[in-house]
């Protein structure tokens, strides 16, 4: 497998290497004791948690369809836990890999990441273990970075709270040369519809400058306010809670003007459509269940530079 020069400045220039999660090794249902988000409990309690067979299978169907469109993808080493969501173990930005720190009961999953480690020796930083932060919070945006948080009182009292106040000070310092944009999260424990577990599950902004975003997600009024004056109104989607529960926002582009979206988001991509997006539809349904999709399934690698 050829080595990966990695590459990140956006969210939307041409994907050309991702690393996807994988199904096998994640088990059975876990206890109401073992989730550590709302809408794993949620699919617990209801007796719909999805099987290890049915996500492998989801996954796989989304490597061949990424292959079909030219992207290399490569997967994590197998350890025989959950790696279903490897945007959270690790991001890049610009020509840097960023181990992150994960709440605890995830912190074994970047061992997978040795293999790719190995064939590509370039720079790798991790910050301190006070700078908590998970990769479904942090949007590369050209010359800004943008960032979910959690306040340090609801990062102590919710297990969904995942990247603290001190991430937002570490990458400033890392990357002077980028603004860091905050969002304040909303957060629970136990009910998916008030939960934005990560940014990216309730904003997605667009390579042709249009906006999917969940505003009651961003609890702080002056950041919501922020991020609708970046964007005409005709050039935004507000998805109600129902629909970022089901993971609306939750997409990968493949492209500025291409994006992979799940199957049956029927407003949501035909407006997508609309505004002249090609949208190709995965079928994730049940990966879906476990508190993520496209985006959190998938860590770019590189993406190609920008002229």
């Amino acid at each position: 497998m050829k080595p990966i020069a990695w590459h990140i400045k956006d969210e939307w220039q041409p994907l050309e290497a991702v690393m996807i999660g994988i199904g096998e090794g994640m088990g059975g249902v876990p206890t109401l004791e073992e989730t550590y988000d709302p809408q794993s409990r949620h699919h617990v309690l209801q007796g719909s948690y999805p099987s290890e067979a049915s996500v492998t299978r989801e996954l796989n169907d989304l490597v061949e369809l990424l292959e079909a469109h030219h992207v290399q993808v490569i997967r994590p080493d197998f350890l025989g836990i959950n790696q279903v969501f490897t945007r959270d173990i690790g991001f890049v930005i610009d020509d840097t890999f960023i181990l992150t720190h994960m709440v605890e009961d995830r912190a074994l999953e970047q061992k997978g990441l040795d293999s790719m480690f190995a064939r590509n020796p370039l720079q790798v930083i991790q910050p301190p273990a006070d700078v908590q932060m998970e990769g479904g919070d942090i949007m590369p945006m050209r010359d800004e970075i943008w960032v979910g948080y959690a306040k340090d009182q609801a990062f102590a009292e919710y297990t969904t709270a995942r990247t603290n106040e001190a991430a937002l000070n570490w990458l400033q310092k890392s990357f002077p040369q980028r603004k860091v944009r905050p969002f304040e999260l909303k957060k629970s424990d136990t009910d998916p519809y008030q939960n934005a577990l990560h940014l990216d599950c309730c904003v997605a902004p667009l390579g042709m400058g249009h906006l999917i975003f969940h505003p009651e997600g961003l609890i702080n009024e002056q950041e919501r306010h922020s991020l609708m004056q970046m964007y005409p109104e005709t050039h935004r989607l507000e998805v109600t809670a129902a629909e970022m529960q089901a993971m609306h926002c939750n997409v990968l582009s493949l492209a500025p003007n291409v994006v992979i979206s799940g199957k049956g988001f029927e407003r949501t991509n035909a407006q997508m459509r609309d505004w002249g997006y090609q949208v190709l539809e995965a079928n994730l349904t049940e990966t879906a269940k476990m508190g993520g999709l496209l985006r959190c399934s998938s860590l770019p690698l590189r993406r190609t530079p920008k002229a």
